[in-house]
């Protein structure tokens, strides 16, 4: 009978070898791509490796709304694809530099949408999970006060969520009461509702 039981959903360390296990999985994907890539919520920039010998000349690099193409003249792409959201293509950039172990392509891509993360630069490429992405602090820094506010109160609530906590507008309505509450000690609140 034991087994006609709903499967419980997993303890937080079951939860935890799971994030890991598909965390493994996307890293072991994204190492594949022939570019490493990081994002912001406002921009997302990619880097590959080329050879030394490369100029930016032997280099052809087609920035679009919508997609890119990069590589070196003759070779195939180092990408090529469709964004997942539109970028703003006369802020975005592209520079050949030179590091300790030879050169690299980098681009700048600056997002149109400044609220979405990006699972991938191309939709041809593998996904990462974006519920998973913790952005640092400095970079909510670099948002004009509204955009960060309401970036912040997002995920602040979407952590709460999943927490099954209260969220933001929900807790100031306690916060009202509690303080209603202790105003006027004489009332009985044991019957109030929240919602």
């Amino acid at each position: 009978m034991a087994d006609s039981k709903r499967p419980a959903s997993p303890t937080p360390e079951e939860r935890k070898k799971l994030d890991a296990e598909a965390k493994q999985k996307e890293d072991e994907e994204q190492s594949k791509l022939p570019y490493k890539w990081t994002q912001t919520i406002g921009d997302v920039d990619l880097t590959a490796p080329i050879p030394a010998d490369i100029k930016g000349r032997d280099l052809e690099v087609k920035i679009t709304k919508t997609g890119i193409k990069a590589g070196i003249k003759g070779q195939e792409p180092i990408i090529d694809g469709t964004f997942p959201h539109p970028i703003l293509p006369d802020d975005s950039t592209w520079t050949l530099e030179t590091t300790s172990t030879g050169k690299e392509l980098a681009i700048h891509l600056d997002k149109t949408n400044k609220l979405a993360w990006w699972p991938h630069v191309i939709t041809s490429a593998p996904s990462i999970d974006t519920s998973k992405i913790t952005p640092e602090n400095s970079k909510l820094s670099d948002l004009d006060g509204e955009t960060r506010g309401m970036v912040e109160k997002m995920m602040y609530d979407q952590r709460q969520k999943e927490m099954g906590k209260p969220n933001s507008e929900e807790e100031g309505k306690m916060a009202m009461l509690r303080k209603f509450q202790a105003q006027h000690p004489e009332m009985d609140f044991s019957n109030a509702k929240m919602g």
